[in-house]
């Protein structure tokens, strides 16, 4: 069995986005998530990263750690 160990710049990666540090502290800096919602209904995600993050999610695939990271980044 393969054990990935993914971080926040391979997620930014896999998402289509810039890795750099300097977006990714940039992207943290400027969006936010609502009390209640969800990661993958936020309205800054484009279509396919909405369903990448809640498939991810619902089959709790390897990229789950990272994800739940962002999202409690993005709740802070």
């Amino acid at each position: 069995m393969e054990t990935f160990n993914h971080n926040l710049a391979s997620l930014f990666s896999q998402l289509g986005l810039n890795n750099s540090k300097e977006f990714i502290e940039t992207f943290l800096a400027e969006h936010r998530l609502a009390q209640h919602e969800q990661l993958s209904d936020a309205s800054f995600w484009q279509p396919a990263q909405k369903r990448f993050l809640k498939e991810s999610q619902e089959q709790d695939a390897d990229w789950c750690e990272v994800i739940d990271q962002l999202d409690a980044l993005l709740r802070k």
